[in-house]
């Protein structure tokens, strides 16, 4: 069978089963197990499958919508510590920075140690703990988004426009090589989209679920901002230089 027809055929199965083995594969489509390994690894690159250990998963396509903030604290809750500790050590004297709503985000704000910077934010709950923090603190004007806790909307997205952060911090709902940063609502998606734009510095807090996962929307391109996590998965990332991986001492891996 031609390398196209197969991958092909790879694709459809993992599609409809979620998930497949080498071995069922090799009986399947009549190829040796190291072919398709070969084949698992390129669609893997390609980021069309997740490769794990003796087959490959579906990627998990759209999120369709958000989770309310209270289900999410909790979750993978070491892992945001971390990435949150390290986010705060990069926030410099006199810096002007955005926090983006969310749930690592927030914790970002556990861990700052720099009062003499400006905090702007989307989030009333962010606000009130960084002022509570001994931050100076303001807060985007726009519509409020309950199950978020986030501002939103034309009026957030025109405040904005007023500011030339140095640094910010942004969450994602998913990453993909190919469709970049995500989120499941549109008018999130354009607050996301415009402080990316308006940072110096952008970076994405993402915790290791989030890879090759795809949302509805896409804020921005996958080479707009650097990615703070404490681990990749997914062989679509090997090699991207605007990943920095976080060890449990809160410091970048080599």
């Amino acid at each position: 069978m031609l390398l196209e027809k197969r991958l092909e055929q790879i694709l459809k199965l993992v599609e409809q089963n979620g998930s497949v083995s080498v071995q069922e594969l090799t009986e399947l489509l009549g190829a040796s197990e190291s072919t398709i390994r070969r084949d698992l690894t390129l669609l893997s690159e390609e980021g069309r499958v997740n490769k794990v250990h003796g087959g490959a998963t579906a990627i998990n396509f759209y999120y369709d919508k958000d989770e309310d903030v209270e289900s999410r604290k909790n979750l993978n809750k070491e892992e945001k510590i971390e990435i949150a500790k390290y986010a705060a050590s990069l926030i410099q004297p006199n810096d002007l920075v955005y926090l983006d709503a969310g749930t690592t985000t927030e914790r970002v704000i556990d861990f700052i140690t720099e009062r003499n910077a400006v905090y702007v934010t989307n989030a009333i709950s962010h606000a009130k703990k960084l002022v509570e923090a001994g931050c100076e603190a303001h807060i985007l004007g726009g519509r409020f988004k309950l199950a978020t806790e986030a501002i939103v909307g034309n009026e957030t997205i025109a405040d904005l426009e007023r500011y030339n952060f140095t640094i910010g911090f942004i969450g994602t709902n998913g990453v993909s090589r190919q469709s970049g940063f995500s989120t499941p609502d549109i008018t999130e998606a354009m607050v996301k989209r415009k402080a990316i734009m308006q940072c110096r510095r952008p970076y994405i807090l993402c915790d290791a679920e989030k890879f090759n996962q795809i949302s509805p929307i896409t804020f921005a391109a996958f080479e707009d901002a650097t990615i703070l996590t404490t681990e990749v998965r997914g062989s679509a990332f090997k090699g991207a230089k605007n990943i920095i991986e976080i060890n449990k001492k809160g410091k970048e891996r080599r």
